[in-house]
């Protein structure tokens, strides 16, 4: 493979004989390409939850996968059995995290599936969910595309991009929504530096968002996270690139840590802050960013997690929220598959998928 193929990865795909859900553990890279085979409930909910799988749409695909393949291995006898057991393992596996929307929308999407196809015997019902799940990955990739499209018209050539997290093909199914427009154009021709936040506690940027650029042959420079500000000063910056993990209906962000405080930046230097979303992100069901819920987790991920040593003083409290909401006012535009949504956010974004 050549150009951008190095960096499109089957990050997330069916098996062929549709018993097992296939994944690139995103915990090991850069250094391994480990491909884990999932079957169970709680191998599901581990992979979600310990970040073997992350990034809003390939969660999404992942559960959507996961709730077909493992309704294939229900005892029963009995449709009414069927989904009862279907909703237990439903609720199970969308605790795994509670930020991203599209985890319980994929859910949603393969469970509707199912009702669907009840009354015609449940070998009916388990092909009507996998072939929603296909569908949702279909669904993925051809907005990435999209998506990546109209982000082209809001650069030029030789920009400087920042990006904060990873917004991928490995988050994603192909191109990547926050980074599918630098993958874009680098086919077209088109040459970006990017100056990658490394992302902390969990260093996605360093680990994730570097290597699939550098693979692609994209010129990317890898940055702590309080650098953003220098290098904006110094001229480097045209425009800010992010994915999300849940929009709200008045376009408030929920991204992975740290992207408010990057916006709050790009706005006092004036430079663009882009957010690049699916419509499978978009909860119209909630209102502002005040209503979305904000995952923390372990102080190890501070304190120990890439350290030989701890460097947290034992006994010293740690505060890890996963996520922070960007205001809509910090948000020059929201790039979807359908369009390019403007302020008022409430009216734009309704407008394109309200109708």
């Amino acid at each position: 493979m050549t150009g951008t193929e190095n960096c499109f990865f089957e990050n997330v795909r069916l098996s062929e004989d549709s018993d097992s859900v296939v994944i690139i553990d995103q915990t090991l890279l850069p250094g391994k390409e480990v491909y884990l085979k999932l079957k169970t409930p709680e191998e599901f909910y581990r992979a979600i939850n310990t970040l073997q799988v992350r990034g809003a749409p390939a969660i999404g695909i992942c559960a959507g996968f996961a709730l077909a393949v493992i309704a294939r291995g229900f005892s029963l006898s009995s449709e009414e059995e069927f989904f009862s057991q279907l909703r237990g393992v439903k609720e199970y596996l969308n605790s795994a995290r509670p930020t991203a929307v599209n985890l319980s929308r994929a859910l949603d999407l393969v469970e509707k599936a199912a009702l669907s196809a009840a009354g015609s015997g449940v070998s009916e019902i388990l092909e009507a969910m996998l072939k929603e799940s296909r569908l949702i990955q279909l669904e993925d990739a051809e907005m990435c595309r999209k998506i990546s499209e109209y982000g082209l018209s809001l650069v030029k050539n030789g920009y400087g991009i920042l990006t904060h997290c990873n917004a991928g093909p490995l988050a994603t199914s192909r191109y990547g929504t926050g980074l599918g427009t630098l993958f874009l154009g680098k086919e077209r021709g088109y040459e970006f530096h990017v100056y990658s936040d490394e992302t902390r506690p969990l260093l996605q940027g360093a680990r994730i968002t570097a290597y699939e650029l550098n693979r692609a042959g994209i010129d990317v420079t890898v940055i702590c996270d309080n650098m953003a500000s220098i290098v904006m000063k110094q001229g480097k910056i045209n425009a800010c690139f992010v994915g999300c993990d849940r929009v709200a209906a008045n376009g408030d962000t929920a991204n992975k840590i740290g992207t408010s405080g990057a916006a709050v930046l790009a706005k006092h230097y004036n430079i663009p802050f882009y957010v690049f979303c699916p419509s499978s992100t978009i909860d119209f069901n909630c209102a502002t960013g005040n209503e979305i819920v904000i995952e923390e987790r372990s102080g190890e991920e501070i304190g120990s997690l890439y350290f030989e040593e701890p460097v947290v003083p034992k006994g010293v409290k740690c505060y890890n929220p996963s996520f922070d909401v960007t205001d809509n006012e910090l948000i020059t535009a929201i790039v979807t598959e359908r369009g390019i949504c403007k302020a008022p956010y409430s009216e734009s974004l309704a407008a394109l998928f309200c109708k």
